[in-house]
């Protein structure tokens, strides 16, 4: 069951709140592990009991932990307690692509597990072990209330595909949490912003690109327009989803950080990647980086920290080279303007930055969408007009025509401008009664879009 889908919004939603509207505070937590295992049990039901047993490890691990953290093997025991959440994402998500590599490398006919990989196990093993980390280092007590760790662990709005809750975050608000008609109205407004970004933007751009991909007349205009609407379409998928999942967190009490800052306005891939998936980010900065060493040790070291760092945050996107490789591309620029390139970008004027930035990115998303390295460079030479096609056909003037104006849309609604605009003209008379009427318009439209189309995958469900 997916955000943007009938069933969701019309019975799931209104159930949920409706149920924990009614309940009394002692048990919202309980209302909500309920609804958050129904959630998922709707559509994994079987690995229902592969996330009870990742809660059951970690609340028992968090206590062991937090009595232990000082003693001799203190260390170890955080390290056993880590390794379990991580071997189960491990098992299910990259056995077969190591067994698959073995196989190739050595000519090995190891059968495959063919496991189905769980939804969201990405993000909330993250979320565990960030937890388990968190009580050793003293930055958190261990939870003694198994509800509540448990619906920190499975809480449905972001348990799909993030933001990557940290438990400091919200644990004050599992104990005690407001509730304001403020924060519901604010709450209701970002989840169905974020339902139209999803519904009335993202999947169109993706059926631009299936349009790309099914074109009998292929052009070096359609090959970048294919690459500038897929980072579009990634980016208000992803970001339409954190919208609703921070939206739903109001309207629940819950706190979640921003995940998206609009990357697509950086003038260097540091800044990007302070501006996009910034939970992921913080994540592997905290958790992984700064353990290793971070900026504390000598140029070499860094170095292999920040490739360490990019080669596992292209592993986590998915069990392919291609992710690995599109992991370390961002690696190698970000040691690049770390060392070198960044005082000169400095002394660049802004467009030529934004262009650096711009061209880079959309190299890099080529690279991410395709199921191979030939794909890969297949597109890419079509960019770069290397692969014997026309500047411009027919077919990309007809799609150009029929998808100008959302392309328009989507360039625009990348940047902050709609954002400055709405805040003019918040605290205005009118403010309100205008949000009620775009909350409403976008709701219906969202609506007419489901009902009539086909087209509503989430792209991070596959990470």
């Amino acid at each position: 069951m997916v955000f943007s889908s009938i069933p969701f919004l019309y019975f799931f939603l209104p159930l949920t709140l409706i149920v924990y509207a009614l309940c009394p505070k002692k048990i919202k937590n309980a209302a909500l592990l309920v609804f958050s295992l129904l959630f998922y049990w709707w559509g994994e039901p079987k690995y229902v009991l592969l996330m009870a047993f990742t809660v059951t490890f970690c609340y028992f691990a968090g206590i062991i932990i937090e009595n232990r953290r000082t003693a001799p093997k203190g260390k170890l025991l955080l390290s056993f307690s880590v390794a379990v959440p991580l071997g189960l994402l491990a098992l299910f998500k990259y056995a077969d692509f190591l067994l698959g590599t073995v196989n190739s490398l050595t000519g090995a006919d190891i059968p495959l597990l063919k496991l189905t990989l769980p939804i969201g196990i990405s993000f909330y093993t993250f979320q565990a072990i960030s937890y388990l980390i968190d009580v050793y280092r003293g930055d958190v007590p261990a939870q003694k209330n198994y509800i509540s760790l448990a619906t920190y662990i499975t809480l449905f709005p972001q348990l799909i595909a993030g933001p990557i809750v940290r438990y400091t975050t919200v644990a004050e608000d599992l104990d005690s949490r407001k509730h304001t008609l403020r924060n519901i109205s604010d709450g209701i407004f970002r989840f169905v912003i974020g339902l139209g970004k999803k519904v009335l933007i993202a999947n169109l751009l993706g059926s631009f690109c299936t349009a790309y991909r099914e074109s009998a007349e292929p052009s070096v205009v359609f090959a970048w327009l294919y690459a500038v609407s897929f980072a579009l379409q990634i980016y208000f998928d992803f970001s339409a989803y954190s919208d609703m999942a921070i939206g739903m967190g109001k309207i629940l009490g819950f706190r979640f950080l921003e995940n998206f800052n609009y990357p697509f306005i950086s003038k260097s891939i540091t800044e990007f990647w302070r501006r996009w998936h910034i939970s992921l980010g913080s994540w592997f900065r905290d958790y992984v980086y700064i353990p290793l060493g971070g900026n504390r040790v000598k140029p070499l070291r860094q170095v292999f920290n920040i490739l360490v760092v990019w080669c596992l945050t292209g592993l986590w996107h998915g069990a392919a080279w291609t992710f690995m490789a599109w992991g370390l591309y961002f690696g190698v620029f970000l040691t690049v303007e770390k060392f070198f390139l960044k005082k000169y970008l400095e002394k660049l004027p802004a467009v030529f930055r934004h262009i650096y930035v711009l061209v880079l990115v959309l190299i890099s998303f080529v690279l991410f969408n395709a199921d191979s390295f030939t794909m890969a460079l297949s597109d890419l030479r079509l960019m770069f007009g290397l692969g014997g096609l026309p500047f411009i056909s027919g077919d990309t003037i007809y799609n150009l025509s029929s998808y100008g104006v959302l392309l328009v849309m989507a360039l625009l609604g990348a940047t902050p401008l709609v954002k400055r605009l709405s805040e003019k003209l918040k605290g205005r008379s009118f403010s309100f009664v205008l949000e009620a009427i775009i909350t409403a318009a976008v709701l219906v439209l969202s609506t007419a879009y489901l009902v009539d189309g086909s087209f509503n995958p989430f792209l991070y469900f596959r990470f």
